[in-house]
């Protein structure tokens, strides 16, 4: 099915519409991973507004690439300034900063862009081969098994990976408790709406993820202070060399690649973990003379294939299952539900060419990104440049003007700031804004299952343990409550023990 699926897609790709936002994608997820504070998620939230009036398979083309051009970009200010662009290059900065002190920072720069581009591609491969067979197999799923599977993508994506479980756990509820505003889609009933006419359909998606990240990040830039503040960045001349540089790490790369791939099919793991984990790996099979965390070129190839490649993993459930790996993967999920598309298996039986357009976007997303990043790099080096007095109000006036654009209504303007001081409220008490965006978006989803499933149930809820997939879906839900709830006392237990004897 993956091969019928490339063919189906490219008369929607093949366009030069859709080449070319995906390139400009590329181009702009380059620049906002460049800059710290930013990354992929706030590119596609910016974005959205501006392509949603395109074709589907060009839009999705451009936001996709966003999401794989942030990933990269991040390694950048990382290398060159020691400041992750993105949480997921904090990896990379180990071995890519060393190396920029030695002088060899335009040799860390073309490595982390090819590691990236090709680990992207492995992870397109395997998206592509497995996608389709997941499909297929949840064409066997009703609503019982949906609605595990829904809550697996809710219980996963707020306590597995995360540093307080329980504040994801209560801001993940708090995504549920926002959806159910608005017209009840199965007994037509207006919920929570207290009277207001705004409120039958509920809070526009756009509104709430630009709103709980684009502006409480403005508002947290500017409590950090330093606007005026440029920072100062050193000339690099960055090299076709650093390819022969990659090929000398071949076994790295293809199991970094791998790792990547494995945990970015995760929901709540992700590039952060996949970079971290692929990395331990690749330190573990070095010779002492490699010198990991001195400079070494395998450290940068592995964090780089691995946080990449877990872009094309995250969308593996994704598509296919309609659950998504984490924040980015949610919103672009949205956005495929506004352009009227459901992923899942319904996706790939009756959209074929849309799936199929969306996998060649992603591949020629990492094809772009290595020609953008080897030649762009002198201009992803002048935006760190830019002082914060000039970037914020930037960002504001694109989420303003964006989120306008969908509805042409205040309302939403409103219901921005509203979840904005919402966001910058949550954050400023450490508590994870990711698990509110997929609460709302499989929130609805999970609840009309679960109804479903009751209203063809004969014995009420026996329904969900008298099903064998429905049942081990649920098993392995409770089996990732209990790890939220424990596993963090084993790690440290495990690192006491380990410390001990060494």
């Amino acid at each position: 099915m993956g091969i019928d699926a490339l063919i189906a897609g490219w008369e929607l790709f093949g366009t030069p519409l859709a080449i070319a936002m995906t390139i400009f994608g590329c181009f702009l997820g380059l620049i906002i991973g460049v800059m710290p504070g930013l990354g992929p998620l706030m590119g596609i939230i910016l974005l959205l507004p501006a392509v949603f009036h395109l074709p589907p398979v060009a839009a999705m083309g451009a936001l996709i690439a966003i999401f794989v051009g942030g990933s990269c970009g991040g390694a950048v200010s990382a290398i060159v300034l020691r400041i992750p662009g993105t949480p997921i290059a904090a990896a990379t900065l180990l071995d890519g900063y060393p190396m920029a002190q030695k002088g060899r920072a335009g040799e860390a720069i073309g490595l982390a862009i090819s590691a990236s581009a090709v680990g992207g591609i492995i992870g397109g491969i395997i998206l592509i081969a497995l996608a389709p067979v997941l499909a297929d197999f949840a064409l066997r799923f009703g609503p019982p098994e949906y609605f595990a599977l829904t809550l697996l993508g809710l219980i996963a994506i707020a306590v597995v990976g995360r540093e307080a479980p329980l504040k994801g756990f209560i801001t993940g509820v708090l995504g549920l408790l926002i959806a159910t505003i608005g017209t009840d889609a199965i007994s037509n009933a207006q919920r929570f709406t207290f009277g207001h006419f705004e409120l039958s359909s509920g809070f526009h998606i756009v509104a709430i993820v630009v709103g709980l990240f684009a502006v409480s990040e403005v508002l947290f830039q500017v409590r950090g202070g330093g606007l005026l503040e440029a920072p100062k960045v050193p000339r690099v001349r960055i090299s076709l060399f650093s390819l022969v540089l990659l090929l000398k790490h071949p076994v790295n790369l293809v199991r970094s690649s791998a790792i990547g791939t494995f945990f970015g099919s995760l929901p709540g793991a992700g590039g952060v973990i996949s970079a971290f984990s692929s990395y331990a790996v690749a330190k573990a099979q070095a010779r002492p003379e490699d010198g990991y965390g001195e400079g070494a070129e395998g450290g940068v190839v592995a964090t780089e294939a691995a946080n990449n490649a877990s872009a094309g993993g995250t969308l593996i459930p994704t598509m296919a299952l309609g659950v998504p790996g984490d924040a980015s993967a949610a919103v672009l999920m949205s956005a495929l539900i506004l352009f009227g598309y459901f992923p899942g298996p319904e996706l790939f039986e009756q959209n074929l060419d849309v799936a199929g357009g969306m996998f060649l976007a992603y591949i020629f997303a990492n094809v772009a990104l290595a020609g953008l990043g080897f030649l762009m790099t002198p201009v992803f080096l002048s935006v760190l440049r830019l002082r914060k007095v000039h970037l914020l109000p930037v960002v504001v006036m694109l989420s303003v003007m964006g989120t306008f654009a969908l509805q042409s209504s205040v309302f939403d303007l409103w219901s921005m700031l509203g979840f904005g001081a919402l966001g910058y409220f949550l954050r400023l008490h450490g508590y994870p804004l990711a698990p509110i965006v997929i609460g709302v978006v499989l929130g609805p989803i999970c609840e009309s299952n679960f109804r479903r499933s009751l209203l063809i149930s004969r014995d009420g809820l026996s329904i969900f343990w008298e099903r064998e997939i429905t049942f081990t879906i649920l098993l392995v839900t409770v089996l990732v409550v209990l790890w939220g709830l424990v596993g963090k006392g084993v790690s440290r237990w495990l690192k006491r023990q380990f410390q001990r004897a060494t």
